[in-house]
């Protein structure tokens, strides 16, 4: 049987916006409330770029990574159309107003996932 961590009450969380939430190895989690406050968890980096989706705006059960526009479902991590790719995704339980996420998966869920790092562009031979 899982263990649940409890992580906020949902009302911590922004109607349309997201809250992270620190581990202690690889990228934060982004927690997202939308208008209906259904609650939705997912890696705070976008497929395409990197970018915090918790920066993004959240419409429906999507959010809009800040970056580069890209949707990003908040069921699945899933990349719309024509867009390609996917953010891994965390179980999210409610019970009596109060977030949970699974215990396991905070510890080992998608800790080698890194952002890309911006820098110079270097050529060969120069």
């Amino acid at each position: 049987m899982p263990e649940w961590k409890e992580i906020c009450r949902i009302e911590d969380i922004p109607v349309l916006g997201a809250r992270r939430v620190a581990r202690d190895q690889g990228l934060d989690v982004a927690i997202f409330r939308n208008e209906a406050d259904e609650v939705f968890a997912l890696l705070d980096r976008c497929p395409h770029k990197g970018g915090p989706l918790s920066q993004g705006i959240v419409f429906g059960s999507s959010v809009a990574c800040p970056l580069h526009n890209w949707t990003i479902g908040l069921c699945d991590g899933q990349a719309s159309s024509p867009d390609e790719g996917c953010t891994p995704r965390f179980e999210v339980k409610l019970n009596m107003g109060s977030v949970f996420l699974k215990s396991d998966e905070l510890l080992g869920h998608a800790i080698e996932l890194t952002r890309p790092v911006a820098g110079p562009v270097t050529r060969k031979g120069t």
